[in-house]
């Protein structure tokens, strides 16, 4: 335990000192801030495009029968997969059911009559007890019967599939965002019941211009900022390479997956707007913006912090490229430095990265 305590009681009294020196020499006390390095990357200037957060499954659902409805679910439900979005009155369908139901077992005993009769009528005609032409129109009316039989079945079968389909099942997992119909109203076929909305699978639709196309040949993730906060990295999903004749532009997809965001918000999507190349880039933190520019503050080699001004270039993620006099391995401030103002305070550099 005393390892640790004597580390950090030392470095306590070391501020202390910095402190005390500096308020002797009649000096403000040392900005306590957190400070980062420059580097050297490839970077491509970056061209900010409009998006919008869209869902992958966004249906309107329609009813394939006609008939009344009797629910449908309240805006805002969340429906699983095969679960019932709305119900239609089954009760017609049911009393069909029953009536093809009876006319089978009708023709079905009919069937068995007229099988019974041919049989009788083949052995009377053998002992040649009937003419031929009798066993010939039993025979007829059997077969006739036979497909009185399968045309009952297909009715029957018609009927219970619209009967199933009397229950309108969510074709995926999703929110119901709108009801079209309400309980009570008739619903014809093909009537859109309600939208339903999957909102855990969502992306982002942006269109970029055409020029940019040949840049984005390779690159795997972009970038997006939703508001004022902070850019994220997002996988490119699909790119069509259809171009629009009148804005010319094309498609780009970018997949939010496990992003939380709501659908039909606006976004900005950074494509890249040519060839990546050598830059000295900082952490996007390090830039403080004013009204006179962009700067950065440095820290010397006397401890104090420099205020440079720059102009940003390319972006990548955290990396914003700077253009001025700022080297790679320069250590930048990224924490504090709204504070410093014009530059030339002693700093005490509570850590770097």
């Amino acid at each position: 335990m005393k390892r640790f305590v004597l580390p950090i009681l030392a470095a306590v009294v070391a501020s202390f000192v910095v402190v005390d020196m500096a308020m002797a020499q009649g000096g403000p006390p040392p900005a306590n801030v957190v400070t980062a390095y420059a580097t050297e990357e490839f970077l491509a200037p970056q061209l900010e495009v409009p998006g919008t957060v869209i869902s992958r499954n966004d249906s309107r659902i329609a009813s394939e029968i006609s008939g009344r409805v009797v629910s449908i679910a309240e805006v805002g439900t969340l429906v699983q997969e095969g679960e019932p979005i709305a119900q239609l009155d089954r009760r017609l369908l049911e009393l069909q059911l029953e009536e093809n139901e009876a006319s089978m077992r009708s023709l079905e005993a009919s069937l068995r009559y007229q099988r019974a009769d041919v049989g009788r009528l083949r052995e009377l005609a053998e002992r040649n007890n009937t003419p031929a032409a009798r066993v010939e129109e039993a025979v007829a009316a059997m077969e006739v019967g036979q497909q009185q039989l399968v045309q009952a079945r297909v009715a029957r079968d018609r009927t219970q599939y619209n009967l199933d389909r009397s229950s309108i099942p969510a074709p995926f997992t999703g929110r119901v965002a709108e009801r079209l119909v309400e309980p009570g109203e008739y619903a014809s076929t093909g009537t859109v019941i309600a939208r339903l909305v999957d909102t855990d699978h969502i992306e982002v639709t942006a269109q970029a211009p055409v020029s940019v196309a040949g840049y984005l040949e390779g690159v795997e993730l972009l970038s997006v900022t939703f508001g004022t906060d902070e850019p994220i990295e997002a996988p490119i999903r699909a790119i069509i390479p259809v171009g629009d004749q009148v804005t010319r532009t094309f498609e780009i997809r970018v997949d939010l997956e496990g992003v939380s965001a709501v659908i039909g918000m606006p976004v900005r999507v950074a494509v890249p707007s040519s060839l990546p190349r050598q830059v000295v880039a900082v952490p996007r933190d390090a830039i403080v913006l004013r009204a006179e520019g962009a700067f950065v503050y440095r820290v010397s080699a006397e401890n104090t912090a420099e205020r440079l001004q720059v102009q940003i270039g390319a972006s990548s993620g955290n990396l914003v490229e700077v253009r001025g006099p700022v080297a790679a391995g320069d250590q930048v401030v990224i924490r504090g430095a709204e504070f410093l103002g014009s530059g030339g305070q002693p700093l005490n550099i509570e850590g770097a990265s």
